[in-house]
This record gives C-alpha cells, structure tokens and sequence, in this order.
C-alpha cells in the first residue's frame, strides 16, 4: 500500500508498505481523509526528534476494516476520527480523566507497518499518511455517517488541541478577554473556542495581514500585525494569552501581555533545547503559565461533542 515515509533524510512517497493485522484491543482504518500538521513538519526539520523510519501524518478519519479481538465499540464499516492519544485507560491519571498525561501514551511508538521486511515506525500512535493504519480501540473515535471526513480529519487534531486547550485547560468564561498570538490551524481552532466560550474580546496577533479575514471568520473581534497594539485595546492586558507559534520570544511577549490573575497558555512547539525567560516579578499578582499538551482533551468525549458542534454550524471545518 501507498504511505508517505520519512527516513531520516528525506520524504516520499512509497507504494510497498505492508501493515499488520489488527490485535487485542485495537482497530485496522482505511484512511479516508488526512490533514498535514506543523507537527508532521517539525520531524522532518528535527524540531521534534523522532525514530527512523517512520510514516507520517496524524490528523486523520476513515473507515474500520477490521477490528481485534476484545474490540465492541466500532465495528467494519463504521466512520471513525482518530485521535493521537494511545491511552492505557488503567493507570491513576486515566482514571483521573486525565488522560493526555498517561505515561504509556507519551514516548512509546509502535511498528505495526513494515517495508521490505523491515520494521517501520508509527508517528503520533497514528500515522495517517496511509492508506491503512492500525490504531488503538480507544483512538478510533465513531463519527456520525453524515460528517463528511474530510471534516472529521480535522478535529483529531488541530480542534482538540486548540478549542481543547481554550474550554479544558484555560477554562475561558463568558466576557473573559483572549489574545491568541499565531492563527494558523492551532491559533484559527483557539480562535473559534474562545468564541464557543463567550469571550468579549478576542484579539488576534500574527505577522501576515493575509490572514485578518480568515481570523475574523473563526472568532477574532480585533486583528494585529504585532503585539505592540494589544494593550490600546486591553490597556490592563488580557485574562488569556495563548502562544501558537513556538517561539521563544512570543512565549515571553504572551506573558508580558498578561492582566492580573492571567494565563499564558503555551501550545507552539519549539525545539526540545529551547528556553524561554521572563520577569519573575511579573508573576506575583497570581499569573500563571500553564503547558498543554493536546488541549488537555478526553478524546472519547470531545470528539463527539465537536462533531456535534459542526453539525449544528457553531464549529468551523471547511
């Protein structure tokens, strides 16, 4: 079958990938649908070290082949949107509902493909880049047969990390003010959940006056080509800043951008050696920087809940 495979050097496209056959607990998809995320990038420029080879992609929806012994939920033929998170669903943090923080998920990646008789790794526990991949039961999300998957492929990522990071980990509430610095696909998604969440103001940042419009149609009630404006508009600074770019100097701006009681929300993804600083003075008057690992999401749960959204026309996918 066809794949798109990183080999440590360069990226192409392969027709000779085998893959196995689905095991207890887990589920064989006939990808339908796939979105290319600045993730898949930063492994083929190392931003993010990963193992070789591997095939890539991680944004994806299709439909269940075949399914392992122990599997009830999805069955041969059903829609399915599929989630990064191989969760063990056993250990305390699972239990907690916590599950983007279970250790069996994070630094673990299989080899259900091969080629030419040598294993191959899954990128994300997903690799969508193919024309099937085996995933675990509890990433194989069902989907309503009318959501188109095209659609679908993008909540398995991009919208669980941005609205989830909005309504999961900042918790933004109504009138509560939000300044996202970045819209592409993470920043737009953090966009439209702080619209969701019924923030007043919502002001995007990015270098590209290109994409006002497109920021403005996902939820931004103000657009900035830089930073340097935020505070004519909240002269206090802002409830909610979120970093999506992955810059060290943004990580900083996001902070100095922050009103007493404010989180700065890190989502961009820079180097694993990078670091940032700031004013710990700055910190005193209960700031908080907060991490987020993929919007701090319960895939299971909000996954529907997205499909639902979109279906009745509050979340954008097309």
């Amino acid at each position: 079958m066809r794949g798109v495979v990183f080999d440590g050097t360069r990226t192409e496209v392969v027709d000779d990938l085998e893959i196995r056959a689905p095991g207890p607990g887990e589920v064989l998809v006939a990808i339908a649908a796939a979105g290319l995320c600045h993730s898949d990038l930063s492994v083929i420029d190392g931003t993010i070290p990963f193992p070789a080879p591997v095939v890539l992609g991680h944004e994806g929806a299709g439909v269940v082949e075949a399914v392992g012994p122990g599997v009830v939920h999805v069955r041969p033929g059903d829609h399915v949107a599929l989630s990064t998170l191989a969760n063990c669903g056993a250990c305390a943090q699972c239990d907690r509902g916590r599950p983007t923080m279970c250790r069996k998920a994070i630094g673990r990646p299989g080899q259900p493909f091969s080629r030419g008789g040598e294993p191959v790794f899954q990128f994300a526990s997903n690799s969508a880049f193919a024309e099937r991949t085996v995933v675990r039961a509890v990433q194989a999300v069902k989907i309503p047969a009318d959501l188109p998957l095209t659609s679908a492929a993008l909540i398995g990522c991009g919208v669980l990390t941005g609205v989830g990071a909005v309504l999961n980990r900042a918790k933004v509430g109504l009138g509560d003010s939000v300044v996202v610095i970045g819209t592409g696909g993470i920043g737009l998604n953090v966009l439209q959940g702080a619209r969701l969440a019924g923030a007043r103001t919502v002001v995007a940042v990015d270098s590209n006056p290109a994409k006002e419009a497109v920021a403005r149609q996902f939820g931004a009630t103000h657009f900035l080509t830089s930073a340097d404006g935020v505070r004519g508009i909240l002269p206090d600074g802002s409830d909610h800043a979120f970093e999506c770019v992955g810059r060290t100097e943004l990580i900083r701006q996001a902070i100095d951008l922050l009103d007493r009681h404010g989180q700065a929300i890190l989502l961009g993804v820079p180097a694993a050696s990078a670091e940032a600083s700031f004013l710990v003075s700055s910190m005193y008057l209960d700031k908080s920087i907060l991490g987020c690992r993929y919007g701090s999401s319960r895939p299971q749960r909000d996954i529907a809940l997205y499909a639902d959204l979109y279906r009745e026309g509050r979340l954008l996918l097309d």
